[in-house]
């Protein structure tokens, strides 16, 4: 009987530090996570777009933001944009900015560590401005 109580409670315990422990996704693109409508939207349209918007880059210890001109235009593309990205790369933090006194909008793409070197391998040419 001892036996079998403490196999339940190592059941038990086992399942409750599963469902505890942080889901970690690949560092990799889920492009089935979106339409083939949205894919495409996404991937030939708001990202291109978005790459000849940004007007600057900096880098961070985790990552990097993306610098934007405060557009009531670019902020729709920008969040249309970071809405389906959360969900093919759901390993970024993402934030949005828009500073204080009209200044510039900005997307900040961090995460834990190897999130900036999936962004240097995926997002080359936006680190170039």
């Amino acid at each position: 009987m001892q036996k079998t109580i403490s196999t339940v409670a190592a059941l038990v315990l086992s399942a409750t530090l599963a469902q505890a422990a942080p889901k970690e996704s690949p560092f990799a693109c889920d492009r089935n996570a979106l339409s083939p409508t949205e894919r495409k939207r996404h991937f030939d349209e708001l990202g291109p777009a978005l790459h000849k918007l940004a007007t600057g880059v900096h880098e961070l210890s985790d990552g990097y933001e993306f610098q934007f001109k405060n557009e009531a235009s670019t902020y729709k593309l920008l969040t249309e944009w970071v809405y389906q990205e959360t969900a093919c790369c759901p390993f970024f933090d993402v934030a949005v900015r828009l500073d204080r006194e009209g200044g510039p909008l900005w997307l900040r793409l961090t995460g834990r560590p190897g999130t900036k070197e999936f962004i240097q391998a995926d997002f080359g040419p936006w680190l170039a401005k």
